[in-house]
């Protein structure tokens, strides 16, 4: 082990037990990428280990270097509140830096279209189909613009149109669930529709993601430890502090 800080990812949790393994399975595959980096584990809620218990038990090992990494795709309110206040409550003697959340990145869209592809699309299909970015949904403005925003630049690497859509029952007026979006994009005159959940692992939303795209023509699966969410993982890390990591390659 070098002497890299222990990369702690920051998990929400679940009581749906596929969240836990899907995050672990991620975990597995950064630890893959790069073996030299110690990397840990801690859940907000629902799962084990907690944050505060994973910090308190690097501290006791002798770790004085952190780099906790909230595994969210926005930055919302888990990522401006929740997190801060668990890291500031963390043992005095630990030094600790916030990296960023994995969204937005261009690795991500990458991610989002192998999905789409592994789901039965081709890239000879883009130009005809249009995909529903459907996303779990937040209240935060912020959140809400970089889905936007995502939306917007991934229309313009060929797809016939890509629209936004939330699960949450809390989604902002204007925009559409994931159903209504299919609708919409039918009307549009795509010839096929494609339903590509922005979440990370599975649990309640994602499965209202999958209700609603009951009328799409492919559901892909969530982002879940794709090798480019680990790369972001990584970069993320890298960006925080820690230079030698900080450009990741494939």
């Amino acid at each position: 082990m070098t002497n890299q800080p222990v990369l702690l990812v920051i998990a929400h949790g679940s009581r749906d037990p596929r969240h836990a393994a899907t995050v672990h399975a991620l975990v597995r595959r950064v630890r893959s990428l790069r073996p030299g980096v110690r990397v840990e584990t801690g859940f907000l809620d629902f799962n084990v280990p907690s944050v505060r218990g994973v910090l308190e038990s690097l501290a006791t090992q002798g770790v004085r270097d952190v780099v906790a990494l909230p595994l969210l795709l926005t930055r919302a309110f888990h990522a401006k509140a929740d997190i801060p206040a668990v890291l500031a409550d963390a043992p005095p003697q630990l030094r600790i830096r916030q990296a960023e959340v994995l969204g937005p990145s261009p690795l991500l869209l990458e991610a989002l279209e192998r999905r789409l592809y592994e789901a039965g699309l081709t890239p000879a299909d883009k130009s005809s189909t249009g995909v529903v970015l459907a996303s779990a949904g937040s209240t935060d403005p912020e959140a809400i613009a970089v889905i936007a925003e995502i939306a917007r630049e991934w229309r313009h690497t060929g797809w016939c149109a890509v629209r936004p859509a939330f699960a949450s029952a809390g989604s902002p007026a204007g925009f559409p669930r994931t159903e209504d979006a299919v609708r919409e994009l039918r009307a549009l005159g795509c010839s096929r529709v494609a339903v590509a959940p922005y979440v990370l692992a599975p649990g309640f939303l994602p499965d209202r993601i999958a209700r609603g795209a009951a009328e799409a023509d492919v559901l892909a699966d969530v982002l879940g430890p794709a090798p480019e969410v680990a790369r972001v993982v990584l970069e993320r890390y890298g960006a925080a502090g820690v230079p030698a990591l900080a450009a990741v390659s494939a």
